[in-house]
C-alpha cells in the first residue's frame, strides 16, 4: 500500500555541481543528484531505504509526515529551472 507523505527537503548546491538532499525531519534521508530532473526518483529511492531501515530497527516513521487525506489539497514548493 502506498502512502503519500509531505517531507521537507533541503537541497544544498555542491561546488562540483549537483545537490545534496537531506531532510530536517528525517535525518537518515540523504541522497545526491546531478540534475533536478532526478529529484523525485532519487528522493523516492532514498525514502524507501529509510522506511526499510526504520522497520528493521523497529522505529516508528514520524506520523506527522503522512498526508492521510488524499482528497485534500496538498501545497508544496517546487524548484524549477527556467530560461530567463
Amino acid at each position: 500500500m502506498k502512502t503519500m507523505m509531505k517531507i521537507p527537503l533541503v537541497l544544498e548546491p555542491q561546488k562540483e555541481g549537483g545537490w545534496t538532499i537531506t531532510s530536517p525531519l528525517v535525518p537518515e534521508l540523504v541522497t545526491e543528484i546531478d540534475e533536478l530532473d532526478d529529484l523525485s526518483v532519487c528522493v523516492h529511492d532514498a525514502l524507501a531505504a529509510v522506511i526499510e531501515l526504520y522497520k528493521d530497527m523497529g522505529k516508528q516513521f514520524p506520523a506527522n509526515l503522512r498526508a492521510d487525506h488524499a482528497e485534500a489539497p496538498v501545497c508544496f514548493e517546487s524548484l524549477v529551472m527556467a530560461e530567463g
